[in-house]
């Protein structure tokens, strides 16, 4: 019975918690992995489960056809790989930056020798390699669907188109929509928290409340910020500005700082005086443009 032929090789560089969950999965896939990291000592625990370590960035780069970075800041990229020959080589940057910067690094790969994909990882390291994870993709579509298989060793693969910057903008956007739940949640804990209710008390009825309200409100958002048709009678905007205000009041009235949400108001005053009063929250996407 004939064996099934060799899975590709790949080298990892930068080995932080999610570099190291990274090459770790790649590994538990039957891939062969090489390993580089600016400090050598975090690669020992990847060569006990078998990866190769590699003396410089050089060597990492020439050992595998597929290159994956994943690093604390497109600056790190830059300087790690600048005079590499990256020629013939697939370069996956996996680490979270800007739209800007990954067209940057589109092109010095390029001019480098490499092919390019830019992507946003939709996980913490603990997730990598479950079906909870993805990781959205761009940049050169070819590269992509080459070493897709590989890529699915680290959890789902989302393709968003051939703008390197894509997958940039998309992890940013979503992880924007994250980032006001926390904000949100921190302000609820703080409010409640004044009256000696405590967190985990308070954690089911937020949960069950703020999962409800998305699951309608996103969706239908969404239809009215693409058709510009943002007029309401469910809650408009000058009925939160008036109400929001009452907000802000209880925060000082219970000792809570009001610093998150100050400038949400400052925007609901903006709506109301532009003449938006009849519309609803879906008008704010409108009124963030600059």
């Amino acid at each position: 019975m004939s064996q099934p032929p060799p899975l590709p090789p790949v080298s990892v560089l930068g080995l932080g918690m999610m570099g190291g969950a990274l090459a770790a999965a790649l590994l538990r896939a039957g891939h062969p992995v090489t390993v580089w990291n600016r400090s050598a000592a975090k690669t020992g625990p990847l060569v006990a489960q078998g990866a190769t370590p590699a003396g410089t960035v050089t060597d990492a780069v020439a050992a595998s056809p597929l290159v994956i970075v994943c690093f604390t800041t497109n600056d790190d990229v830059t300087e790690a790989l600048a005079g590499v020959d990256l020629t013939g080589r697939t370069l996956v940057n996996l680490t979270n930056g800007t739209p800007a910067q990954a067209r940057d690094l589109a092109a010095r790969a390029g001019k480098q020798g490499a092919a390019y994909i830019d992507g946003g990882i939709m996980a913490v390291p603990q997730m990598i390699a479950t079906p909870a994870a993805y990781i959205l993709y761009s940049g050169d579509e070819r590269a992509y669907e080459t070493h897709r298989p590989t890529l699915a060793a680290l959890g789902g693969t989302r393709w968003t188109g051939t703008d390197p910057g894509r997958a940039a903008l998309h992890d940013l956007s979503l992880l924007t929509g994250m980032y006001g739940m926390v904000i949100g949640v921190a302000q609820a804990f703080a409010l409640i928290r004044t009256e000696n209710v405590t967190a985990t008390e308070f954690a089911e009825p937020l949960h069950a409340w703020v999962s409800a309200m998305l699951s309608g409100l996103i969706p239908e958002m969404a239809t009215a910020v693409d058709s510009g048709q943002h007029l309401t009678d469910v809650s408009s905007l000058g009925i939160n500005q008036a109400a929001f205000r009452n907000f802000l009041t209880t925060y000082d009235d219970q000792g809570v700082s009001p610093e998150l949400f100050v400038p949400f108001q400052k925007l609901l005053d903006r709506s109301v005086e532009e003449g938006h009063a009849a519309d609803g929250l879906s008008r704010l996407a409108d009124l963030l443009k600059k």
